[in-house]
C-alpha cells in the first residue's frame, strides 16, 4: 500500500474524532454533528403544495435579430401567452397532463403538469412593434428585430 493512502485511511475527520474518544452518553446528538434524520415530510415528498414551473429558454442574436426559444412541447398556441413590456419579455401557459383513468398508484412521476412562467429582461434593445412568436414542433421562438446603435455617440457639453 502506498504511503499517501495508508495515512489517508488512517485519518478521522472532526466528528469521527470526537466520536472514538466519547462513551455513548458523551457523544454529540445527530443534529449537533450535521446528520439528521428523514423527516416525515421527507416520506411525503409527493404531497408538497405544486410550484409553477420556469420555462428553459436559450436567448441568442444574430445580427439583426435577438431570439428567445422555449420548449413547450404539448401547450397549445390559445394556451401561450406571450407578451413585453419595458424590455422584458414574458412567457407564460399550461401544461395539461389530461386525466388518466384507474391509477391506482405512480411509481414515478417526473413530469411537470400545470402552469409555468418565464419572465426575461432582454439583453438588447429591441424594436417592440417588430415581432414574431412562432410555435412549431413544441418550440415556441420569439424573434425580435435590434434597435441599430451607433458604436460611439457624440455628447455636446452645454
Amino acid at each position: 500500500m502506498a504511503r499517501g493512502s495508508q495515512q489517508q485511511d488512517d485519518l478521522l475527520m472532526g466528528d469521527d474524532i470526537t466520536a472514538a474518544f466519547l462513551s455513548e452518553d458523551e457523544a454529540p446528538a445527530p443534529e449537533e454533528s450535521g446528520v439528521t434524520e428523514p423527516t416525515p415530510a421527507d416520506e411525503h415528498w409527493d404531497e408538497q403544495e405544486p410550484v409553477a414551473g420556469q420555462l428553459a429558454v436559450d436567448v441568442y442574436e444574430t445580427k439583426e435579430k435577438l431570439i428567445v426559444k422555449g420548449r413547450v412541447a404539448g401547450v397549445n398556441k390559445n394556451d401561450l401567452d406571450v407578451s413585453i413590456s419595458d424590455n422584458t419579455l414574458t412567457i407564460k401557459g399550461t401544461l395539461s397532463a389530461g386525466t388518466e383513468e384507474n391509477v391506482e398508484n405512480y411509481f414515478l412521476q417526473e413530469c411537470y403538469w400545470g402552469e409555468f412562467s418565464r419572465s426575461i429582461v432582454l439583453p438588447v434593445p429591441v424594436k417592440e412593434e417588430e415581432i414574431e412568436a412562432v410555435l412549431k414542433d413544441g418550440v415556441l421562438t420569439v424573434s425580435f428585430a435590434k434597435v441599430k446603435q451607433d458604436t460611439v455617440k457624440k455628447i455636446e457639453v452645454l
